[in-house]
């Protein structure tokens, strides 16, 4: 291995998963996709071990190489041409609105029984539960061509079906929050099973914006495609495939030595997530124990809440996604970004578990707000071990909000959007204002395009001054965003950090809660807890207060 060629292959192998990302904002039809960049793209070794990923959504890190290594498993012969969808949380996906869509790509050399590209790693990278047994490298069966790489990309769509416009409804079993799609092959040899689309289209409410994303997602992977082929075409096949190896055994070297530097010990911390039943608000517990032994750490979430009876549930692939985000954070932002990151980081969830969730639970929310829970909890866990480098708690959610109904002229809308809000004070100073914190990463849509495309318009956008905790270092402020509707709109909210603030560091306060408002058209006010359904009428406006981040430091902290 040279390690000038390596950092030339860190950006080669990089630059073709933000391709693909660029390619898919552009080719889009979805505000959400174009504008929001609710999507990630990512290139992947034969036998599924991530080796690179653009930096996009921070929720994708583990569940898209779960989606690929399922899909191995499913798939063991592959042709020129095939491509395969899922968006199944039980199979590999995280929520339904996330469809998945992996391609597989041969270059010149890839013959029956090749097995150049088998290479497991020196550590196995994916490890969901201790009971569970490390998964062998995918094999091919004798006689069958397999391919060297895989490109994937993972895209939020506004609607795929169920209870709800946006498709994340406040639902109690997963066969309200829209169509399942198990791993399936939607071209197989080039050929489009039009079939399958016409299920799947069918069964949306938008299904021309849903086409039109589809057909993103696969231009998308035929940019990645010939982008690997052209490398393999200009260093060998050998060259490249030896790369993606050094490449991930590198980055799990350097994320091993940051480990090490951390203190050895065992750290617990909890938090809550707000449920709401009826008119009742009940906590449920996340609950971890951080310990770090050596080069390796285990993040046991034993004593979390069970599955709760609604949509907060995460399955297995968010809860790592949620654990590797940190580790990630607290590397070098240079460190390559492959499945070697994953490698000393083991992530131990109770079956059947708010944070390990099994079927039929319904897991809407628990990709966009548990998994910002699960975030916190390791970073109080950590702060303990780590306190000059951990910040408070930022505002915990992502402030969901979903709106759908029929235009004047009768066709379907459905509109999805975050909500950015305060980030947490660190050691090193105050917190961020009206941003995209954790495990979201996407934009805003902006004003004029969401005007354009959706039946509403937002009278207000500004910061929600005074939010943030108070502290040595102030926590950032949330967002205050008005919406008025012109049409009569299905709106639905799910949000958190409604009743139980994010919380401060070293003495610092805590963040301000959020609030959800409704201001009626006739004058009346109404305050709506943090997750709810309605149907409003034109002239009604919908107002969301995002939370303040908590500070860090109190006096004795100035002194």
């Amino acid at each position: 291995m040279d390690p000038i060629t390596l950092q030339l292959y860190r950006h080669r192998f990089s630059g073709v998963a933000e391709e693909m990302g660029v390619t898919l904002r552009r080719t889009a039809y979805s505000p959400n996709i174009k504008e929001r960049l609710d999507f990630s793209c990512a290139v992947f070794d034969g036998s599924g071990n991530m080796v690179a990923q653009a930096a996009h959504i921070p929720a994708h890190l583990g569940a898209m190489p779960a989606s690929v290594k399922t899909i191995l498993d499913r798939f063991p012969v592959w042709a020129e041409g095939d491509v395969v969808i899922v968006n199944d949380p039980f199979e590999g996906g995280n929520h339904l609105p996330d469809i998945t869509m992996i391609v597989p790509v041969f270059v010149p050399g890839d013959e029956a029984g090749t097995d150049a590209a088998a290479a497991p790693l020196p550590t196995q990278v994916i490890r969901q539960q201790a009971a569970t047994a490390p998964q062998e490298p995918f094999a091919s069966p004798p006689g069958a061509k397999r391919p060297s790489f895989f490109v994937a990309s993972r895209a939020h769509h506004a609607d795929v079906g169920g209870m709800t416009p946006g498709s994340l409804p406040l639902s109690t079993e997963i066969y309200q929050e829209g169509i399942i799609i198990p791993p399936v092959k939607l071209y197989q040899a080039g050929a489009c099973n039009d079939d399958l689309l016409r299920l799947i289209l069918r069964n949306v409410r938008t299904p021309d914006e849903r086409r039109g994303d589809i057909a993103a997602q696969r231009a998308a992977a035929a940019v990645g495609a010939r982008r690997l082929r052209e490398l393999v075409a200009a260093h060998g096949r050998d060259e490249v495939l030896a790369y993606t190896h050094h490449l991930q055994t590198y980055t799990e070297r350097i994320t091993r030595s940051v480990i090490a530097r951390w203190p050895d010990g065992v750290f617990a911390f909890e938090d809550v997530i707000e449920l709401i039943e009826g008119d009742r608000l009940t906590l449920a517990p996340i609950h971890v124990t951080a310990t770090i032994a050596g080069d390796e750490v285990t993040f046991d979430f034993s004593g979390s809440s069970a599955v709760v009876h609604g949509s907060l549930n995460a399955v297995i692939a968010i809860t790592q996604s949620a654990c590797y985000y940190v580790v990630r954070c607290l590397m070098d932002d240079e460190v390559p970004m492959n499945a070697g990151c994953f490698a000393p980081v083991h992530v131990v969830a109770p079956a059947n578990s708010l944070v390990n969730a099994g079927p039929p639970a319904a897991v809407a929310a628990g990709n966009v707000e548990t998994s910002q829970r699960i975030t916190d909890v390791v970073l109080g866990a950590l702060a303990q071990a780590l306190p000059g480098q951990i910040p408070a708690a930022s505002q915990g959610t992502m402030n969901n909000l979903t709106m759908g109904g029929l235009r004047p002229d009768g066709s379907p809308f459905a509109y999805y959007e975050t909500i950015g809000g305060g980030m947490g004070a660190a050691p090193s100073g105050a917190g961020l204002s009206g941003t995209q914190v954790h495990m979201t990463n996407t934009l805003n849509t902006p004003i004029e395009a969401l005007e354009i495309a959706y039946p509403f318009r937002v009278l207000r956008y500004a910061l929600r001054r005074g939010s943030g905790g108070a502290g040595r270092h102030r926590g950032g402020d949330g967002i205050v965003r008005e919406y008025e509707l012109l049409v009569p709109t299905t709106v639905t909210m799910l949000s958190e950090r409604r009743a139980v603030p994010p919380w401060g560091l070293r003495g610092g306060q805590a963040g301000r809660p959020g609030r959800n408002l409704i201001l009626h058209a006739d004058g009346i006010e109404e305050e709506l807890p943090s997750k709810f359904t309605r149907r409003l009428q034109p002239g009604d406006r919908l107002r969301v207060e995002t939370p303040g981040g908590g500070g860090w430091g109190g006096e004795e902290a100035a002194g």
